[in-house]
Parts: C-alpha cells; sequence; structure tokens
C-alpha cells in the first residue's frame, strides 16, 4: 500500500491519558516524521500535531487508538497522493 503523508490533530483535556497516548505514539513511531506539542494554560488543554509518512490503514489504526483514550480528541488530514 502506498503512503500518505498526514497530520493527526490532538486535543488533550484529561492529563491522565497523557501516559497511554504517548505509548501508542511510542509505538507508531517508525511513521513520525514530526510532533509538536503546544500548551494552552487559559483553557487547561493541550495540543498535539503529529506529521506521519504512513499507509493509509496505519494512519487510522493510530488515530483509532488515541481517538478510543479518556478526554483525548483527534482528527487526521490526509495527503491525496
Amino acid at each position: 500500500m502506498e503512503n500518505r503523508v498526514s497530520i493527526i490533530g490532538i486535543i488533550v483535556e484529561n492529563t491522565n491519558s497523557v501516559d497511554r497516548l504517548n505509548d501508542i505514539l511510542h509505538d507508531y513511531g517508525n511513521y513520525i516524521i514530526g510532533r509538536m506539542g503546544i500548551p494552552c494554560h487559559s483553557k487547561n488543554l493541550n495540543v498535539i500535531s503529529i506529521v506521519l509518512d504512513a499507509p493509509l490503514d496505519v494512519i487510522n489504526r493510530l488515530s483509532g487508538k488515541i481517538g478510543m483514550l479518556d478526554g483525548i480528541t483527534s482528527k487526521v488530514v490526509c495527503s491525496k497522493k
């Protein structure tokens, strides 16, 4: 399957789930080409963007695992190529 470049946008509202989130991201580390985290102190949440170069099924599996975590929301944007 062909790789796609994608971005997963993650909003963390429950910091109790951060350790599990980091474990999941570590498992997919071979596909991650960039990661940026920004704290939003005024709203008591964190925003993380993950850039991937991976097959579409891997991207969907990762996003699904992240989306199942308590207090964490994620959305994916994929390249068409």
